[in-house]
């Protein structure tokens, strides 16, 4: 059954995975720790896409964990696949590093300024941290290292003995497709089914060369220029002896593969190679991988020449921006895991992708929807703490505030995201400002420093100033709008006055909430404590305006930040002069 916003299920997704996945380990590998993995290419910044590739393994390894069981989830860090193009977006890059294109990610220099010592730990280094942050716990491994120690060489030799019974397996999907059909590609992890359909001057990347030589699933780097632009000329069983040419410089050698490791199996044998080698239990993969012909459905093919299984796991929808469309690294300029947690804590985000079924698509919010988001979570939060949240919500807030080895730091005192935002767009983060103004926000229980409202201040701070256009911001006047008071009527300026007459005895935020609603209702003849179902629907056409009155004349426009905590920033004395005292 699915689970929705309302389910009534005692368990959630991440159980559920969890009971196949201890299960089908113990079929498999009885006594042995259970291994998840993820796979991620360092070509580019790794975006929010990339992170559900490795946050639905985790969070099921992470209850693995809770059970007792001893897991691995394994990060393989693709960096041994060829740098495909230039990403956009990427600062220091100009026009000299399409002279990389071929070459192995970790062959090709970092951007301009990196303290990196190549293109690929320069990327993975910011997502390593942004893990780090979010409390994933993994096992990198570096196919680079893998492949060039020489770690693969027997699965690289029994790979070229059964090159015939690989091709004949890729052979049954190359006739059904059909060049006119693009794929919907929702795993934005790695592109290099995307490297084969545009090719690379050579052989396809995703099935290996096929030539006069017949199939080898095998590609060299150039032992000159260091590319892959190569073809495998011949190949002897007995010998292992290989000989290539490169179709880039014109080079050509024979070398002896059970000595050689500057090559790769191609994607489609690399992969399920991998699963047996490492004995993965569960990956999950994006609907690209697992439609007819593509790696993972291949892949459940090609791994049993391996003498391994192809793991279970979901397939996975893509993860969007608010605004935005579906992200892909090689375009460049989208948002990565780093960028999110500059405007949100490590529980909102991990909540995000707990709360959903993997095969659910959903948004990250870098826009105002960010303080819904924020409210959200917090209602939830205080549902668990009460004992009144649903089973499947207590799931993914525990999964989103702790892991098994202990819960995440979190801000001491919580208060609302929007509130924070607006207190920092006032002040423009002078901190005596702030901290005047959250102190007064409830006066019996005063704010006494920032920090008890850190990190989540500094977190709405710098969505603030990072995503707030310059003309969406608030500037409070200077001095009031003589112009537009004078042109007040009889009822606008009752309303002002009831609002004065009342500052003192409600400066707080739910006192201030209190009365700006209620200035209308008492003009209106009806009690400030009027619920909404007592009250004709006119009232609300003129809290509205009085709400926009008010705006006009503290900040010059028809809306701002929410009036309460509007009223709190800009001070008692202030308001007064400002509304015409």
């Amino acid at each position: 059954m699915p689970i929705v916003a309302q389910s009534t299920e005692t368990t959630d997704w991440v159980s559920r995975f969890a009971d196949e996945v201890i299960e089908e380990s113990e079929r498999r590998a009885p006594g042995k720790p259970v291994v998840v993995a993820s796979g991620l290419s360092p070509s580019g910044p790794i975006h929010l896409g990339n992170l559900r590739e490795v946050m639905t393994p985790h969070l099921v390894a992470d209850e693995i964990r809770r059970r007792g069981h001893q897991v691995r989830h394994l990060i393989s860090w693709d960096d041994y696949d060829r740098y495909r193009k230039v990403p956009n977006g990427v600062d220091g890059v100009d026009g000299s590093w399409a002279e990389h294109i071929g070459k192995p990610l970790t062959s090709v220099p970092a951007p301009k300024g990196s303290a990196h010592p190549n293109w690929a730990e320069h990327f993975k280094a910011a997502m390593v941290d942004a893990l780090a942050e979010m409390g994933v716990e993994f096992d990198g491994i570096s196919q680079t290292a893998q492949y060039t120690s020489g770690a693969y060489r027997e699965q690289i030799l029994h790979a070229m003995k059964h090159r015939g019974d690989i091709d004949a397996i890729l052979a049954q999907y190359r006739t059904k497709k059909d060049p006119a059909k693009k794929p919907q590609s929702q795993k934005p992890v790695d592109e290099a089914e995307l490297e084969a359909a545009e090719g690379s001057g050579a052989a396809a990347e995703d099935d290996g060369s096929s030539g006069s030589a017949g199939y080898f699933p095998y590609k060299p780097f150039c032992g000159q220029c260091e590319k892959d632009l190569t073809t495998v000329t011949a190949y002897d069983d007995d010998t292992t002896e290989l000989s290539y040419t490169c179709t880039a410089c014109g080079f050509a050698e024979t070398v002896a593969l059970n000595e050689f490791n500057r090559g790769k199996l191609v994607w489609k044998v690399d992969w399920p190679m991998r699963w047996a080698y490492e004995g993965v239990v569960f990956e999950p993969s994006g609907v690209d991988h697992s439609s007819p012909g593509s790696s993972f459905q291949v892949g459940g093919q090609i791994v049993g020449i391996f003498g391994g299984k192809q793991p279970i796991g979901p397939m996975y929808a893509f993860v969007g921006i608010s605004g935005m469309a579906k992200m892909s690294s090689s375009k460049g300029g989208v948002p990565t895991p780093a960028d999110a947690l500059k405007i949100m804590e490590p529980q909102l985000l991990r909540w995000l992708y707990a709360r959903r079924r993997p095969n659910q698509s959903f948004k990250i919010a870098f826009d105002q929807e960010i303080q819904r988001l924020y409210d959200e979570w917090d209602k939830l939060d205080a549902k668990v703490a009460d004992g009144s949240a649903l089973p499947a919500d207590v799931a993914a807030h525990s999964r989103a505030v702790r892991t098994a080895a202990g819960e995440l730091p979190r801000t001491p005192r919580p208060m609302p995201y929007r509130t924070l935002a607006s207190v920092a767009d006032i002040t423009a983060g002078a901190e005596d400002q702030t901290l005047r103004i959250l102190s007064e926000l409830d006066p019996t229980d005063p704010l006494s420093s920032l920090d008890a409202v850190r990190p989540r201040l500094d977190k709405a701070e710098a969505w603030i100033n990072t995503h707030v256009p310059a003309d969406q911001r608030t500037i409070v006047r200077d001095e009031p709008d003589a112009e537009l008071l004078k042109s007040l009527d009889e009822q606008a300026q009752g309303s002002l006055r009831l609002l004065l007459d009342g500052l003192a005895d409600h400066w707080s935020l739910d006192g201030l909430t209190h009365l700006v609603y209620g200035v209308p209702k008492v003009q209106a003849g009806f009690s400030a404590d009027a619920t909404p179902k007592e009250l004709p629907p006119e009232i609300k056409t003129a809290q509205r305006s009085f709400f926009a009155l008010l705006y006009h004349l503290l900040v010059g426009r028809d809306t701002g930040p929410r009036l309460p905590t509007l009223l709190l920033a800009v001070g008692q004395d202030r308001v007064r002069a400002l509304l015409g005292e």
